[in-house]
């Protein structure tokens, strides 16, 4: 069977540290037509998912050594919690459709002695599915042309399963709003096609500093409250795992679009790693933005 191995270490729960170690996965399912995987690590505690980290993928392997780290803060009453966490998942990555999921580990917080680090082998089981919170997928290319300071966002379809579904394109820097754009409304149909296109003015010197964060979300034209979006992600200099792979493909292969299908997150989720400010003021004193936000 196909085994992934974790470790956990810590100091007693009041600590409020739990560490938790990818190290290397065997055997692993062949998920692709060649008989091989491009396997990545998703870990995350709790059901709520509000913090989840990711390896980088591993291409054509199904025997991949992750070696990486990731720290979460916990709560005292979480490490005595019966829940099976913190949940690891592990994806095959797909470009141009949805990350497939391979398997997952789940530990007993309650079961860990917090005196010793942890370090073992487990099988993988299949995913439990009533976990899984769906809010549908998006694709979409990026394009950055140095030369000539644009930024391309085309936003090509998506499936949110909502009625009367539109994307709103957002661009922040240095953690500041700064540019709004959105796409037309799909009117009844629950996989809508948009092929809509927004070019944007970043200076290179932006992009190069890790200043720029691009925010996508979706949200239904017919909602009855419209303060947060039904599905929302964001790429950029703050960004990890999938989105962060997206956002430097496009900075190394500048003047060529790149796309890819993202699954969408909870509003909660990206707000809580993405906290932005009110629009950058006094924007006809900063003469690097480029004029006025449209």
């Amino acid at each position: 069977p196909s085994t992934a191995p974790k470790s956990l270490k810590g100091k007693h729960p009041s600590d409020g540290n739990l560490t938790v170690g990818i190290k290397q996965a065997n055997n692993l399912k062949a998920m692709d037509l060649g008989g091989t995987s491009d396997p990545y690590v998703k870990v995350h505690i709790g059901p709520d998912k509000s913090k989840t980290f990711e390896t980088k993928v591993f291409k054509s392997t199904l025997n991949p050594t992750f070696n990486e780290q990731f720290t979460f803060q916990v709560r005292c009453s979480l490490t005595l919690a019966t829940l099976d966490l913190p949940i690891t998942n592990l994806f095959d990555f797909n470009r141009f459709s949805k990350h497939e999921i391979i398997g997952e580990i789940r530990v007993q917080l309650c079961n860990v002695d917090w005196n010793h680090v942890i370090e073992e082998w487990q099988d993988l089981a299949e995913p439990a599915k009533f976990e899984e919170e769906n809010l549908g997928e998006i694709c979409f290319s990026l394009r950055y042309v140095p030369t000539a300071a644009k930024l391309t966002v085309v936003i090509l379809e998506s499936n949110p399963g909502l009625l009367h579904p539109y994307v709103k394109v957002q661009l922040a820097l240095d953690k500041r709003k700064w540019r709004k754009k959105k796409t037309s409304v799909k009117k009844k149909t629950l996989n809508p096609y948009y092929n809509e296109s927004f070019t944007f003015d970043v200076s290179f010197e932006q992009i190069q500093v890790s200043r720029v964060n691009l925010v996508i979300s979706v949200w239904d034209h017919d909602a009855l409250t419209r303060n947060d979006a039904m599905g929302k992600i964001f790429l950029g200099c703050d960004a990890t795992g999938n989105q962060l792979r997206h956002w430097a493909d496009m900075l190394s292969n500048p003047r060529r679009p790149v796309a890819q299908w993202h699954s969408l997150l909870t509003a909660e989720q990206v707000n809580s790693t993405l906290v932005l400010k009110r629009k950058i003021p006094l924007q006809n004193k900063l003469p690097f933005l480029g004029g006025p936000p449209t």
